[in-house]
């Protein structure tokens, strides 16, 4: 099986905060049930021999979570009462630094709601831009220190992800 493809599932199941079926997989990337099928095979039993802190579960669909062991850890981390779904959202708005939210909700459906609250929390802040049409989204200082978090932003993102994936395993 091709690893693109199988990076092309992790993608997917990154971005999402749902569990997917094998008929939702297909449609997104355009290929065959038959062919995500045995991809996502491949995948699960890549990240059970990593002996990693991440894994795809498959009982109610496919999602990529963090293992029960980790949920501890990130609970110290981010004890935060923000939905899997809205950290998923947050957390593109981090790697982004910047993003338009049309753009936001091409990837993430529901955004609208989860920018709401975000805005609301004061993590994320809302522009328009020089056009006055488009509204942009970027964290705020205040993203950082409640995940009291330090140094580039790509770095929070990654800490945030990991944070992310623990929570969903305590789910």
């Amino acid at each position: 099986m091709s690893q693109q493809l199988k990076s092309r599932i992790e993608a997917v199941l990154f971005v999402t905060a749902k569990a997917l079926t094998l008929d939702e997989i297909s449609a997104y990337l355009d290929e065959e049930p038959e062919v995500i099928e045995e991809a996502l095979l491949e995948l699960i039993m890549d990240y059970s021999s990593r002996d990693g802190a991440l894994e795809i579960d498959d009982e109610d669909g496919y999602i990529l979570q963090v293992k029960e062991d980790y949920s501890d850890i990130v609970e110290k981390i981010c004890p935060v009462d923000l939905s899997p779904a809205v950290l998923r959202t947050l957390l593109i708005i981090a790697i982004k630094k910047q993003i338009r939210q049309t753009e936001l909700v091409k990837l993430r459906s529901n955004a609208y709601e989860h920018v709401a609250e975000l805005v609301e929390r004061g993590l994320v802040s809302k522009h328009k831009d020089k056009n006055g049409r488009s509204i942009n989204l970027k964290t705020t200082p205040k993203f950082a220190e409640y995940f009291k978090l330090k140094g580039d932003i790509n770095a929070l993102a990654m800490q945030l992800e990991k944070e992310l994936n623990d929570k969903k395993d305590n789910q």
